[in-house]
């Protein structure tokens, strides 16, 4: 008997797109049923168009409905998928260039710092209310979240609601097969143990058939430095660079080189949590982050060139173009895989975000972090973690502390709570400034907030 897919915010072309290629490769002829919602007319029909394109095209038997009103296709839903963005790209510019006029700057402004923070405030009242739906529809589902802030919004669905929220993102299993390709060594080898928040993982226990290849990692970046030499590309997007990228993360390699562990899943995002040693922005090895450094209009317009893209793919009287059934990297990989592994209580390990549960023992137990987590049709099962540095679990409750302060925030329509979650970075100290950026911020997305009043 097939089960039911609803994929809330299928506006979100590019996973979507990804998630059928995979579902018709693992589930083509079990008669699943995929339902795509999007508030978003133009966002949904574009979807919609494309999915049916795509199913077509392989003759598949996934039975496809969509609808602007997530309602309408919750019903008999055995999994839940969120990918939203309350306010699509427009509302993540406000996130990031109001806080530059603040002396502000991020690279990506979706995770933390004042941008992260703003996401927060318009993002958990919106998946609240998802939550709500899902719980009264079709409560026996797994709700896997996709959307950013990963932290803050399961912590503040959990914490509000108590349904068991798992947020999913590919960082870890995408940076542990990469260096496993960057030392020549098969990726299905490898494993690893990793603790933290969303985009901000230490990958501290690394191993080929069960030996430790820390030592052999560094080597191959040793030898690989001497080789690049100057010709080292810094603050690139990921896909404009070769397999070399890991060098190109020089922040990250300074923590690996501090604490013997990687973190996850990069310097776009890691720099964010270290945001106190780049005043502005600067001094990131000559440039400024979000500007010259893993720009942000950069990648603003990526995603926009991208829809329009699949816009007109979508609104062609012309078959798909040659590759579009290639695999596809991103976000989607593993959702599959972990359905797969839940069906056939499997209990494979996958990196998830969860609430701690005592699962690691010097956090907090209920932050919700990204850690090893076994996928069975009991439900989601956290390894026990007993051996994760005292160092770096107090890096992860520093930003955890602050992820809860501006959950509580957002719950509550707290602008003071607003105000001290950006302090609390310290990234920028003066108080009377975060006030008026969050006043600012408020204002300037007010139709997407109601609880602050």
């Amino acid at each position: 008997m097939g089960k039911k897919i609803v994929l809330i915010g299928a506006g979100s072309v590019m996973f979507m797109q990804g998630l059928v290629i995979d579902m018709m490769k693992q589930y083509n002829g079990g008669g699943w049923k995929l339902a795509l919602v999007d508030i978003d007319p133009k966002a949904l029909d574009i979807a919609a168009k494309l999915c049916r394109k795509m199913l077509t095209a392989k003759n598949s038997d996934i039975e496809l409905s969509y609808s602007t009103d997530r309602c309408d296709v919750l019903p008999g839903a055995d999994y839940v998928v969120t990918t939203i963005g309350v306010g699509g790209r427009r509302a993540w510019e406000q996130d990031v260039y109001i806080p530059r006029k603040y002396g502000v700057y991020q690279p990506v402004g979706d995770s933390v710092m004042a941008g992260g923070i703003s996401r927060a405030m318009r993002m958990i009242p919106a998946m609240l209310d998802i939550t709500e739906d899902v719980q009264r529809l079709c409560p026996d589902a797994c709700l896997f979240n996709y959307a950013n802030p990963m932290t803050m919004i399961c912590r503040a669905v959990r914490k509000k609601t108590g349904f068991p929220i798992v947020g999913l993102c590919h960082g870890v299993f995408g940076k542990e097969a990469h260096m496993a390709l960057l030392m020549g060594l098969e990726p299905e080898k490898v494993s690893s143990l990793a603790v933290g928040l969303n985009h901000l993982t230490f990958i501290y226990d690394y191993r080929y058939e069960g030996k430790d290849i820390w030592p052999l990692f560094r080597q191959k970046v040793e030898e690989m430095k001497k080789e690049i030499g100057s010709t080292l590309v810094i603050g690139k997007e990921y896909m404009e660079l070769d397999s070399r990228i890991v060098l190109n993360e020089p922040l990250c390699f300074e923590l690996f080189d501090a604490y013997n562990a990687f973190p996850v899943p990069g310097d776009r995002h890691i720099t964010e949590y270290y945001a106190e040693r780049y005043p502005e922005g600067k001094g990131y090895y000559g440039k400024q982050l979000g500007v010259d450094a893993f720009s942000f209009e950069g990648t603003i317009e990526s995603g926009d060139r991208e829809f329009e893209r699949m816009e007109r793919i979508a609104n062609s009287c012309d078959e798909l173009p040659d590759g579009f059934f290639e695999h596809i990297h991103g976000e989607h990989e593993q959702l599959m895989e972990i359905i797969y592994s839940i069906e056939h209580d499997q209990r494979k390990i996958f990196y998830m975000n969860v609430s701690n549960n005592n699962a690691v023992y010097n956090l907090p137990d209920y932050t919700v972090l990204e850690m090893p987590v076994a996928a069975s049709a009991r439900g989601m099962m956290p390894l026990q973690i007993n051996n994760f540095p005292d160092v770096l679990a107090g890096i992860v409750a520093k930003h955890a502390a602050i992820a809860e302060t501006a959950v509580e925030a957002a719950l509550n329509g707290d602008r003071r709570l607003f105000a001290e979650a950006v302090l609390m970075g310290g990234y920028i100290t003066d108080r009377d400034a975060v006030v008026k950026m969050v006043d600012e911020l408020i204002e300037a997305q007010k139709g997407y907030l109601p609880q602050f009043k």
